[in-house]
């Protein structure tokens, strides 16, 4: 099995489940507790916060523990937004996560909200012209990701944020996939407020950071406990908290030692090389940015097929990827990222994502590039059925 959809999930670090081993049975107190087995669950919640923090480079009290990204950015978005004095203007990307477009649509709808949203071009690149264009005098609030998870584009979000809090804005990126790539102590610097998923990086699953500058109001989502200085309240999901915060030491090693891997260039370019071949019709379309992009995401539209046949295929070979993000696995629509990239509808149905960790060997992507040569041409043979008998749906 070659597992090629870590941009969905990761397996846990063997080095997280050393740290949060013992919180599951002998350190399983509420931190709330006065105490041993309480003081022991609140150290432990000191350690991940100091340990998160400094993989950010902010304050300990800058560091919400969330649930995931997805309650990260819905605490960002509407906790700022709800907060703020200033005005009831968003600015946001056209190639967002669902988890920053639909609260962004539920501030619209219930609290009278107005979202501009800033196109990208061809490689899904949002150009900060077009941001500073959108922006007013009563812009609240700028929402731009890091690096988009379905093409791997990597956005300006200095340039964004420099022109955000220049118009007296907040500054919010989405850094979910940026982690264990870039450096996100840097992007964090450009940031007001940063969200970041634990089980992208070898975390458990169900476990999160909201970065968030301590000065700022933001009007909490849960109410109850008061905990996380009562900007989060419940019970602290203390192991989730240590798996993220030691996956996100780790991520930060790797990405400040200057480690890189030029495998995810090689996928792409073995693929293309092997598909699109002279005195033929093209049969790969490879997206996002050709250059600005994190090396763990490599994605295709494979014309004349359908991403969930060739998907099936793969499977069958034992290469496991995706359609794009996991959030819409279970939907026939063609995805709205790859819609603003410029993609018809048609072609943006037949794409295939595949991302791995710097942990990948190059015999794995080398077998992968041939697997997905040797699966779209199994596909596109069969008139849109695979071999195993799957039926490509309708363009």
């Amino acid at each position: 099995m070659i597992y090629l959809d870590a941009a969905a999930t990761t397996p846990v670090r063997p080095e997280v489940l050393e740290m949060v081993g013992p919180l599951f049975s002998h350190d399983f107190g509420n931190p709330s507790s006065r105490h041993e087995l309480g003081g022991s669950a609140a150290r432990a919640m000191d350690y991940a916060r100091t340990t998160a923090a400094a993989a950010l480079g902010v304050r300990p009290g800058d560091v919400v523990f969330t649930s995931g990204g997805t309650e990260a950015n819905n605490l960002a978005l509407k906790g700022l937004a709800l907060a703020s004095p200033r005005g009831r203007h968003i600015v946001t990307s056209a190639v967002e996560h669902s988890s920053v477009r639909q609260p962004l649509q539920y501030l619209e709808a219930h609290h009278g909200f107005e979202v501009s949203v800033a196109p990208v071009d061809g490689s899904g690149t949002v150009d900060p012209a077009a941001v500073a264009a959108l922006l007013r005098p009563d812009t609240a609030l700028v929402s731009v990701m890091a690096v988009n998870n379905e093409v791997g584009t990597v956005q300006p979000v200095a340039e964004i944020s420099a022109l955000a809090r220049g118009a007296g804005a907040l500054f919010h990126t989405d850094a979910v996939q940026a982690a264990g790539w870039l450096d996100l102590e840097e992007i964090a610097r450009h940031a007001d407020a940063l969200s970041v998923s634990g089980h992208k990086i070898g975390g458990l699953k169900g476990a999160g950071v909201l970065m968030v500058r301590g000065r700022l109001p933001l009007e909490a989502l849960l109410h109850g406990g008061g905990q996380e200085r009562g900007r989060r309240s419940g019970t602290e999901n203390v192991a989730g908290a240590v798996s993220t915060a030691t996956a996100l030491r780790l991520a930060a090693e790797a990405t400040r030692s200057g480690e890189q891997t030029g495998f995810g260039a090689y996928l792409r370019d073995a693929v293309l090389e092997r598909l699109n071949r002279p005195g033929r019709p093209d049969r790969a379309l490879a997206t996002g940015h050709p250059t600005s992009r994190i090396p763990g995401i490599v994605s295709f539209c494979f014309p004349g097929t359908a991403g969930e046949a060739v998907l099936l295929e793969l499977e069958r070979r034992g290469v496991f990827c995706s359609s794009g993000s996991a959030c819409h696995a279970d939907s026939d629509e063609p995805s709205p990222v790859l819609l603003a990239m410029g993609l018809a509808p048609d072609v943006a149905l037949t794409s295939v994502r595949l991302s791995f960790t710097r942990g990948v060997q190059e015999a794995e992507l080398t077998q992968a590039a041939r697997a997905v040569v040797a699966a779209v041409e199994a596909v596109a043979g069969a008139g849109g059925r695979t071999s195993a008998g799957a039926v490509r749906p309708a363009l």
